[in-house]
């Protein structure tokens, strides 16, 4: 464990220790933080993540430091992290401050102009938000929001939006997730057994179906009525 203390210098092998070390830690570390931190990069999020990127990069390139005050310190902050978050959940004051509330852009197709300088955005960006929206004229949109996360939620006139069955008053089938029971030539048995089925019962449906082994799929799924779509390599 010579290469977790400070060191004169280390050898190749200890400073690839210390990387493993560092990287299996940091996969510790994020999964304490929770799925938030990863899928959106939040005010809170974004401060801890500059913190500790900062903090394990100094003894991942300096052999004079050591790493046990940096885990010590990236504990700590997770522990900051993860409390700031749940008290945000229960203190309306500082959840505001965390997380602010939503605001409008575009509001009945008028852009507020001055609400672009306070999401702190151009034009030009907000133009290119709705062009990725597939939107080709801001005055259909009735109502566009800055959300905390720094993403642009649209939300078209009622004449612009997509005919539903519903509008059509069409009576469709119940929705059901289509299930992947092979991937890459090897059967998902957690799959089938959600479907209830087993794998001899799948190997006879593809031979009996496609005359084909499972090893020359490179990928089938199947929903809740057995309806079973199948690709092959």
């Amino acid at each position: 464990m010579d290469f977790f203390n400070s060191q004169e210098s280390l050898t190749a092998i200890q400073w690839v220790l210390r990387a493993v070390l560092a990287y299996l830690f940091m996969l510790v570390i994020a999964k304490a933080m929770g799925q938030r931190s990863i899928s959106q990069l939040r005010l809170l999020d974004f401060v801890i993540s500059l913190i500790i990127g900062n903090i394990i990069a100094h003894p991942l390139s300096d052999e004079k430091l050591g790493m046990k005050g940096t885990m010590i310190t990236m504990s700590v902050l997770v522990l900051l992290y993860t409390t700031s978050v749940f008290t945000s959940l229960k203190i309306n004051r500082l959840r505001k401050f965390i997380d602010p509330p939503s605001f409008p852009l575009i509001e009945n197709g008028q852009i507020k102009y001055k609400n672009l300088k306070k999401a702190k955005i151009s034009l030009d960006y907000l133009l290119c938000e709705t062009r990725k929206e597939k939107i080709d004229d801001v005055q259909k949109v009735a109502l566009a929001l800055w959300e905390p996360d720094g993403t642009i939620s649209f939300f078209l006139e009622q004449k612009y939006q997509t005919v539903t069955k519903e509008d059509m008053q069409i009576i469709g089938d119940k929705f059901s997730l289509s299930r992947t029971i092979v991937k890459e030539g090897k059967i998902d048995i957690n799959e089938l057994k959600q479907l209830n089925k087993d794998e001899v019962w799948l190997r006879n449906k593809i031979e009996s179906t496609y005359r084909v082994d499972i090893s020359d799929i490179l990928l089938a799924t199947m929903d809740r009525n057995e309806q079973l779509k199948v690709l092959f390599y």
